[in-house]
């Protein structure tokens, strides 16, 4: 399992997703990293979900280059196994 919400960045991905390309200079970006810090901490004082792994699991599943819309959302996930990195989502 993942230590900390960066190890799920792209550049750690397994397989590489033209996602990583986009996004990479705003994951570098100051007030992201100082995002990352806050749950890392969070994290280490509280379960959140989903797990650190599956957060930027919709961009590895999906290509911006067969992307139309992006909707962001925030799912209230109230127990464990229900996060899982997609939004409006629950695996069965």
């Amino acid at each position: 399992m993942m230590s900390h919400l960066t190890e799920s960045l792209p550049e750690h991905w397994p397989a590489r997703s033209d996602w990583t390309e986009i996004l990479r200079d705003e994951f570098h970006q100051p007030y992201f990293q100082q995002l990352m810090g806050f749950l890392k901490q969070e994290r280490s004082e509280h379960e959140i979900f989903p797990q650190a792994e599956q957060v930027f699991r919709a961009f590895q599943l999906t290509p911006f280059s067969e992307t139309k819309v992006v909707i962001l959302g925030q799912d209230p996930y109230h127990g464990p196994g229900q996060a899982h990195g997609l939004s409006f989502s629950v695996e069965s």
